[in-house]
């Protein structure tokens, strides 16, 4: 019977749930804004952790991307006390762009049904 999560989903989850509590709790940048951590994937052999997030602010995500590499440190630091293995992933982040283009694509169809609705009204 095959397993359902891997080792390394299991640690990319255990990350992505630290991440986030201590972004929420322990980050004091307030350069950073509101931040959420979306995913996070690990290679194979758990050397990085690529972590995918959103800002509900306006911050600019290339400030957001510099201030995150440079607390970098701190969050592994932080996750060594938590993860079970012998090294911490380093943590490389990437802003998501899923949101925005999810956002955009529901409203190019809000769009599109607003003007086959005009059409039909005619």
């Amino acid at each position: 019977m095959p397993r359902e999560f891997s080792r390394g989903q299991r640690i990319a989850d255990l990350i992505q749930k630290e991440l986030a509590v201590i972004v929420q709790k322990e980050m004091k940048d307030p350069r950073i804004g509101m931040l959420t951590i979306n995913e996070v994937t690990v290679s194979r052999d758990l050397a990085f952790a690529d972590v995918y997030y959103t800002l509900l602010s306006d911050t600019d995500h290339a400030a957001a991307d510099e201030l995150l590499e440079n607390a970098s440190g701190f969050f592994r630091s932080q996750l060594s006390r938590v993860l079970d293995t012998r090294i911490t992933p380093r943590l490389r982040f990437h802003y998501d762009v899923s949101v925005e283009n999810g956002r955009r694509l529901s409203s190019a169809i809000e769009q599109a049904l607003a003007e086959d609705h005009r059409r039909q009204q005619k």
